[in-house]
């Protein structure tokens, strides 16, 4: 997401520090910084897991900006030279989401997705984020036990949860130091920019899918001047980060879930799942109940009502794929033999991927970076577990599919103060949002919220569209026709453009680049 949580601090032995907010743009710094604007990155082919045109190399940039004379961390970024001479516009950049997803082989995916009469036109750049990757990776230590991000709220396991959440913080701190603090969108934006000057660039263009949107945004708000064509696909609400991001799943899936039991209720006849919404309703609640009482098996194992309400949340935004999830698990409730199905993440497109983890990523990078970008980015978390508690008791009655998710205690309550205050995003750049109707993890008020933020913005809109990510290789696609309009003229549409669902699905991807969050290692993503 793929994106956060926090009143007084419970005694457990963290002093929480304030460091100087850094300056929003890096004007004052500019001699500091030509060190790392003048590398010249020492270009070679990246490793034999992706395509022989990928170049890789590594550049240094700083740690903390405000003291970029200091330590420094190592980046890994890629290109792929498709721009034609007379042609060329500029170079692209690429960020498939997260906080914590790899973008090395983002460029290789791109050239496979990008028209021809957009490729020619620039050079394709990806990077792997600070902390994640190839990119000084970050690690917490965490054991699969810990890296698992889903906890429901129960009275009996709060405590359980409560010490979970601490431990992850603690270990993170322990493990990270004085890097933790500046793990953060604002310094991957800065990041970002160094990138730019580092190709010779004055100006960059972008395409950036959940988490990085936001990302997109902030570099938007602290560089307007070197923002050039940018596209946010499926994107986080500026306004609500972190802990509202988490919070909007639950809100997001209550109308897909009422999307889903008229759908299934005039399918009856496929199903047998009840022939109005309410006996649908019904049906699944009262499944729930029965795997409360009598965990169901499922793809090996056994799921109790909580983790089916996990598994299935993103599954009711494609109405057909969550009813059969659902006859499914009910045969299984029955004792009848059905297929063994893992519960796939919902919707997302996306080309497949090419690199696998670099062979010295820790396991637990992805949910470590995850922590620690929407910890480090914002104090909007509250402090005191009882909070939590509260919350998750509300909004369980408010969304009852995944309420007490969203709200329940995470690291974040324990985690310390940010570096800077979080990133106010309330820009004129001219840049173009892509959303669809039925989003499962930045669903629609997430990505209106962003449009509303970034004033000078256009969205094109997916009426009817469902799953995580919209741009793909489809040539019949009203979406991916603006969006290649707008990256090969530059011209943003007159106004807001509304697009209807094509019906086709893009390829799936091997490697889920956009992946709902699971109650297994990886964690959550926008």
């Amino acid at each position: 997401m793929r994106i956060g949580r926090m009143a007084p601090f419970i005694a457990v032995g963290i002093t929480a520090t304030l460091i100087p907010a850094l300056a929003p743009t890096q004007a004052s710094a500019t001699e500091p910084l030509r060190r790392f604007e003048n590398q010249k990155p020492a270009w070679h082919r990246c490793d034999t897991s992706m395509p022989p045109g990928l170049q890789c190399a590594t550049i240094e940039v700083p740690l903390d900006y405000g003291r970029p004379t200091s330590k420094t961390l190592k980046l890994a970024i890629s290109r792929m030279r498709t721009s034609v001479p007379g042609k060329r516009h500029g170079a692209i950049l690429f960020n498939p989401g997260g906080p914590g997803g790899e973008g090395l082989d983002m460029p290789a995916m791109m050239k496979v997705t990008l028209p021809e009469k957009v490729r020619e036109q620039y050079d394709l750049i990806g990077f792997d984020p600070r902390g994640v990757g190839r990119s000084s990776p970050v690690t917490c230590g965490l054991t699969a036990t810990e890296q698992n991000t889903e906890h429901p709220y129960r009275a009996g396991t709060f405590s359980r949860d409560v010490k979970w959440a601490r431990t992850v913080a603690e270990k993170c701190r322990a493990k990270n130091g004085g890097r933790l603090a500046y793990m953060t969108t604002r310094n991957t934006a800065r990041d970002m920019d160094i990138i730019r000057a580092v190709l010779g660039e004055k100006k960059i263009s972008y395409l950036g899918y959940s988490y990085g949107t936001y990302l997109g945004a902030v570099y938007a708000q602290m560089f307007p001047e070197r923002t050039d064509r940018f596209v946010l696909d499926s994107a986080v609400d500026p306004a609500r980060v972190w802990r509202g991001m988490i919070q909007v799943w639950a809100e997001g899936t209550e109308p897909a879930f009422t999307r889903w039991t008229k759908w299934t209720a005039q399918h009856h006849g496929t199903y047998k799942l009840g022939d109005t919404p309410a006996k649908v309703k019904k049906t699944f609640w009262n499944l729930i109940a029965r795997a409360d009482r009598h965990p169901i098996e499922s793809g090996g194992g056994k799921l109790d009502g909580d983790e089916i309400r996990a598994a299935l949340r993103g599954e009711f935004f494609s109405p057909k794929t969550a009813a059969e999830a659902v006859v499914e698990f009910k045969k299984s409730a029955d004792g009848e033999p059905a297929p063994r199905r893992t519960v796939a993440p919902g919707g997302e497109r996306g080309p497949r991927r090419f690199a696998a983890p670099a062979a010295q990523t820790p396991e637990d990078n992805s949910p470590s970076v995850f922590w620690t970008v929407v910890c480090g980015d914002t104090a909007a978390w509250p402090r005191d577990p009882d909070q939590y508690r509260r919350d998750a008791i509300r909004d369980k009655a408010r969304y009852p599919l995944y309420g007490d998710f969203g709200s329940n205690i995470t690291p974040c309550a324990f985690w310390n103060r940010p570096a800077e205050p979080v990133t106010t995003v309330d820009n004129n750049v001219g840049l173009l949002t892509v959303q669809n109707q039925w989003d499962p993890q930045t669903p629609l008020t997430s990505g209106l919220g962003m449009h509303h933020a970034l004033k000078g913005s256009r969205m094109v809109y997916v009426e009817g569209g469902e799953g995580h990510g919209v741009y793909s290789d489809d040539p019949r696609s009203c979406a991916n026709r603006a969006v290649n309009t707008y990256l090969s003229t530059g011209r943003l549409p007159a106004q807001d453009v509304t697009c209807k669902a094509s019906g086709r699905q893009s390829p799936g991807v091997s490697r889920p680049i956009l992946p709902t969050p699971r109650q297994t290692p990886g964690g959550p993503r926008f």
